[in-house]
């Protein structure tokens, strides 16, 4: 009798065990590092601007090197320079409005301003204090 040996065949499928086990291993350590949000999300919520005082013939906005806004001197937020902006379109006749940016005042600064005064309608306005610009 003869018995037929039969040599080993290789596998030819690829053993995915340690691949998934990697996979998950992987998978946890990602979720442990993630930070947890914590971050607080500011939210400014609208109340009612303080409206400045405004002169019924012109008005001087200023703004300084430092990109601080000011309404006939006094210091003014945006939020604030929008709400007196809109006040004096509804004043009858409507002011004038003289721009007056410092020479140092970041131009990013004063076109935002003047985005500002668009947005508000604003037509009776005017630059002054451009002598100041001669030296640049």
């Amino acid at each position: 009798m003869q018995i037929a040996v039969r040599e080993p065949q290789p596998m030819m499928e690829m053993n995915t065990t340690p691949l998934i086990d990697v996979m998950l291993v992987l998978l946890i350590m990602f979720i442990i590092t993630i930070p947890i949000q914590s971050d607080a999300v500011k939210i400014d919520l609208p109340g009612k601007p303080r409206v400045i005082e405004t002169n019924p013939v012109r008005n001087l906005l200023t703004i300084d090197a430092d990109g601080v806004t000011r309404w006939n001197g006094m210091a003014a937020s945006d939020r604030e320079l929008m709400a007196t902006l809109a006040a004096t379109q509804a004043m009858a006749p409507i002011p004038e409005l003289h721009l007056q940016p410092d020479p140092a005042a970041r131009y990013e600064r004063v076109d935002q301003v003047l985005a500002m005064t668009k947005r508000a309608h604003v037509t009776a306005m005017g630059f002054v204090g451009n002598e100041a610009y001669a030296r640049f």
